[in-house]
This record gives structure tokens, sequence and C-alpha cells, in this order.
């Protein structure tokens, strides 16, 4: 099983929307895939369930249907990390996210520098969301995790990307992308020099995760195109991307500039901002590489849905095959 959380503290770029198609893509690739919110907004259990399922899942009393209830008995002095709940969306494995779990956040935050003291209370707190998803992924037998996360770099980011094996980056072809791929750089740095420091210190008995983080490469989400080409408004974003990611995430000296988007190993693949199918999808509840005529998806629409299931299918083999998952 292989996690892969997708993040960027750049919000407003499609992220979530982007791990609601890949869980799709892989389950029409014959992959078991579990979709796991870590979001305290809890957007994508909001893609995935309408508002009678959402209630069915979030009810006083009945918190162990989200990412929160397994959670509970560790938080309450109790126990360990209960068993969580699983929903079966069309094949794909849906762990909620939940609003309460922004309360989790001062609980790691105090916990973070007990484990330099070998506290086996802080190192289960801040291994919370690995033996979650691990239980999750037995349940279903998942050959992939996806994860989302919130877009800022707080302390319950800090511990989901812990949980994860590789790091995803979405981006966007502007300004503000580019800064906030050189704010999360030095921090995913500093996170998994911080775990490795604190793993030494871990309790034998315990399983925890390696926290190894490894940048998986980057996105680049909604842009416009004409002709099969970006529009000039981002060319200048688009060229810089290359350099900020080597420089930010992995630490590298900027690359020469013939070094560009199409030529760059770190990008997964560029995705156009399909804004036609959108609302198309939202309205039917479903990817947009799925839409029927009947859902509207006629004409122009027709031929979107078809380049949208091309490039997202190109793009979920080729974070598959850097995470090193296994396709059917």
């Amino acid at each position: 099983m292989k996690a892969v959380a997708f993040f960027n503290n750049k919000g407003g770029i499609g992220k979530t929307s982007l791990v609601y198609h890949l869980a799709w893509m892989y389950t029409e690739l014959g992959l078991s895939v579990l979709a796991a919110d870590l979001d305290p907004q809890a957007n994508l259990t909001t893609m995935f369930l309408d508002e009678d399922a959402l209630e069915s899942l979030w009810p006083n009393g009945m918190p162990g249907r989200t990412i929160l209830g397994p959670l509970l008995p560790l938080l309450e002095g109790k126990g360990g990390i209960a068993d969580p709940h699983v929903e079966d969306i069309a094949g794909i494995g849906l762990l909620a996210g939940d609003l309460a779990l922004s309360g989790f956040e001062d609980e790691l935050s105090q916990q973070w520098p007990y484990c330099l003291e070998g506290k086996t209370r802080a190192f289960r707190v801040i291994g919370a969301f690995h033996q979650i998803l691990a239980r999750a992924a037995q349940l279903r037998e998942a050959d992939i995790v996806l994860i989302d996360v919130g877009p800022n770099l707080g302390a319950i980011n800090r511990a989901a990307l812990i949980a994860a094996d590789h790091v995803a980056i979405p981006l966007a072809p502007d300004l503000f992308s580019l800064k906030g791929l050189q704010n999360l750089g030095p921090r995913l740095r500093e996170w998994r020099s911080g775990w490795e420091e604190r793993l030494k210190k871990r309790p034998a008995e315990l399983d925890l995760p390696d926290g190894r983080m490894e940048p998986l490469g980057y996105v680049v989400m909604q842009h416009a195109v004409r002709l099969d080409r970006p529009v000039k408004a981002y060319g200048k974003w688009m060229a810089r991307i290359p350099g900020v990611y080597r420089e930010a995430v992995l630490g590298e000296a900027i690359p020469q500039a013939d070094v560009t988007i199409a030529r760059d190993p770190h990008c997964l693949s560029t995705l156009k901002h399909y804004r036609s199918l959108m609302p198309l999808a939202q309205e039917a509840r479903k990817p947009m590489f799925l839409l029927k005529p009947a859902d509207g998806a006629i004409g122009g629409h027709a031929q979107a849905v078809q380049d949208c299931r091309r490039d997202f299918r190109t793009l979920a083999i080729e974070v598959a095959k850097q995470a090193r998952a296994t396709l059917p």
C-alpha cells in the first residue's frame, strides 16, 4: 500500500477535485483505492456524499463513522486508536472527514515536543493518522491511499504528511501558487528532519511511520489553453515552476533556463481548466470524465469529457509509477 498526500498551502487551485477524480480513475484502472479526508473542512467528503449521507455520518452520538471516531479513545485517555469506518462509494473506500477534526490541532501541537523526551503518548498522538490509514487500508485491501489535506502549515497537516509515503503538489500557474511553494518546501524538509530526530527516541513497541514525505512531483492545474498551448498570461509563471520546485522542495540548484515543464521529469502532468464540465459534474455527483449525454455532456462537452478522461488517466498512471504502486 502506497500513501500519497496532495498538498499545497495555497488554496483554491482544485486540489480536492484532483484527489476526487484520481480516486475514481484508479477504480477504473482496477486498483483498490482509499480516499482519506484529513482536511477539517471535509470538502472531499462533501464531493463524494450528498447531504442525506453526510447527515447520517455526522449525527450526535455517532462520531465513529468519520476520521474523528478512531481518535476519541486516545483523546479521552480510554485507550488507543479504534477501528475506522470506511464508506463505500462505487468501489472507492472513503475515510470521511469531520469538521470537528480541527480540535485535534492543539493536541498535536502539544505532543510534538514531548516526542523528543520519548513519551509514549506523544508518539501515539503524532502517529495516530498513520494507524488509522493503515487499518482502513487493510480493511479495503487498498493498493493506494490518496490523502487530502487543508491548505495550511499546521500540526494536523504535519501529522498527515508524516503518515504519507509521498507528497504530490498541485500548482496553479500564478504568483501566489509559487509563493506557496516557496513556503511549503522548507517546511516539508523541517518536518521530515524533525520526525527523523524524534524517531531516535521512539518506544520500541509502537508501529510508527517512517515519515519520508518523499516529493512525488507537481501537477500544474487550471491553465487555459488555445490551440493546445497555454495562453500567454500563464507563460512566465509556468516557465518558473521547474526552478522554484527544485530550489524550494528538493533543495537543489535552480536548473538551466532551458528546463521547461514539458521537459521536467518532476512534472507529473498539466491539467486544463474544464470550466464547462465542472458544473455538470457537480449536478450529476460524478467525476467529469464519467459524464454522459443524459447529464448534459453533448456537443463540445462530449469531446471535453474524452479529453478529461485522457488527461486524468495519464496522470493516474504517472502518479502510480512514481509512487511505485503496481497497476493491474
